[in-house]
């Protein structure tokens, strides 16, 4: 339906519906819209975003399907259709159904239309704003910490080579070729140095772009895992079928992806305390108007990593895509560097949080590159 606007005087009136609409889906405020039985009428892209849904799958949902709590909202509704007034509430937490949890302040208000009644509540994430304050903080410390990576690289590489040489030199020098083992451990090392500095700076091959589909690169990796643990963790994949292709590089994005989720099939099976059977859930979704380092897009792929282990350790938690953290004895804490700067080359990022029993990895791509300043 086309826009209506009828002119009084100087001033236009809009009668369209789809116009109304339009309005509400292009606010970064969260907004949902219930008619009189509590029951979803529409959400904003906002607000798919905020509780990890979409309008066509929820429609006409109770609120109580929306939100595990909901029950608080719905009271909020009752309390604004007996006044007949607005209502505010100031830091309520939202439970979602895939166990996330949400901080926001909601405003709930009474709409009239044509005999119809709806209630209109706005929600406003609070750490919103600490949000993208950190994802940009996460960023620009990946991207010191290459940079720095890169220089050390150079510096390293550079006297290595001329030990490696000079090894070379020297045994093809020596009078006894028994020598050379010793001539060979240095070689050897000199190359196993090398090796590792190629690896902390992460894959340096230029990337092949290609449109592909998300969920290859997802089965992939469950392939390979499901391979690795002879059916011993359960993966559970719950995507979204709908997700348009992204741009990338395949083989990149698995390797990204491929990292995080044997560090979680690793802890898994490494932990002893491990009382529920281990899994790991592979989930899908697409978030509208999400903020990736300061640019808002309009349509972000999201992977959700999700592993019932023992959780990542509190004091390192904020520094595990850097090199060299790891939270395992044996770990050598180069993968999830690695995951989060092949992402970063997909103008993307890799988020974490983690409790014991629960571990979420948060990998947001951009179906395209596109976006705006916030």
């Amino acid at each position: 339906m086309n826009a209506i606007f009828i002119k009084h005087g100087n001033s236009v009136k809009v009668t369209s519906e789809s116009f109304n609409t339009s309005l509400l889906d292009n606010l970064t405020t969260a907004v949902i819209v219930l008619d009189k039985a509590s029951c979803l009428f529409h959400m904003n892209p906002a607000a798919e975003s905020l509780l990890e849904t979409s309008d066509r799958h929820s429609h006409m949902a109770h609120i109580t399907e929306l939100v595990r709590n909901g029950e608080m909202l719905e009271q909020a509704v009752v309390a604004v259709r007996k006044s007949n007034t607005p209502m505010i509430s100031r830091k309520v937490e939202l439970l979602l159904p895939s166990g996330n949890k949400v901080l926001v302040d909601h405003a709930t208000s009474i709409v009239h239309d044509q005999g119809n009644v709806f209630f209109l509540l706005e929600l406003q994430e609070i750490n919103r704003s600490w949000s993208i304050s950190r994802k940009e903080t996460l960023l620009a410390k990946h991207e010191i910490t290459v940079e720095m990576i890169r220089g050390l690289s150079h510096e390293i590489k550079n006297p290595l080579g001329g030990i490696r040489g000079a090894a070379q030199l020297l045994a093809s020098e020596l009078p006894n070729s028994q020598l050379q083992d010793y001539t060979n451990v240095i070689i050897e090392e000199a190359d196993r140095l090398v090796n590792l500095v190629d690896r902390l700076t992460g894959p340096y091959k230029k990337p092949v772009i290609r449109a592909l589909n998300i969920h290859e690169v997802l089965e992939r990796v469950r392939n390979l895992v499901e391979a690795e643990t002879m059916g011993s963790i359960k993966i559970i994949r719950d995507y979204d079928p709908s997700l348009p292709e992204i741009s990338g590089d395949l083989e990149q994005l698995i390797q990204a992806v491929l990292n995080i989720v044997r560090n979680a099939m690793q802890a898994l099976t490494e932990n002893p305390h491990q009382k529920q059977p281990p899994q790991i859930i592979l989930r899908t979704r697409a978030v509208t108007h999400a903020t990736v380092a300061s640019v808002t897009h309009k349509l972000v792929v999201r992977i959700e990593i999700i592993d019932n282990g023992p959780g990542i350790p509190a004091h390192i938690i904020e520094n595990i895509f850097y090199p060299l953290i790891s939270g395992r004895a044996e770990g050598t804490g180069l993968g999830l560097s690695i995951a989060q700067n092949i992402i970063k080359n997909h103008a993307g990022l890799i988020e974490c949080e983690s409790q014991p029993g629960r571990t979420r990895f948060m990998l947001s791509i951009p179906i395209n590159a596109e976006g705006s300043n916030t």
